[in-house]
């Protein structure tokens, strides 16, 4: 792949980043802040740890492997997601391609999932 000049904002020069990679072009001010995380996204960050082998278990997870399934998420839906959603989407891609879990499997506990919050906004 040719060697892209990063002051050179072209579309073609574009087409060959990520729609993510603002990396050498201008993006205007950097805001840091914090916020209390909520629970499901502490929970995505321990599912993180553990699938990464980093508690002992075994690797069923790189790191590399996130980066690379967020990087692959489009354009569109990629701006629409929050930071741990896109965890949320690589993690389970790569749970796939692997062959961890399959689709069906995912959609049947997707399903159980969603019967059980049901009944318990009914109540």
């Amino acid at each position: 792949m040719a060697k892209m000049d990063p002051d050179r904002a072209r579309p073609d020069a574009l087409i060959a980043r990520g729609h993510h990679d603002m990396g050498g072009l201008p993006a205007g001010r950097v805001e840091p802040s914090e916020h209390d995380y909520a629970q499901w996204e502490r929970r995505v960050d321990a599912l993180m740890v553990l699938l990464s082998g980093v508690k002992g278990g075994a690797p069923r997870l790189t790191v590399d492997e996130l980066r690379k399934n967020i990087e692959a998420i489009g354009p569109e839906a990629y701006e629409k997601m929050g930071y741990y959603e896109r965890w949320v989407t690589s993690i389970t891609q790569t749970m796939i391609q692997r062959g961890i879990v399959t689709t069906d499997e995912l959609g049947r506990k997707m399903e159980q999932v969603r019967a059980r919050q049901d009944v318990a906004c009914k109540k």
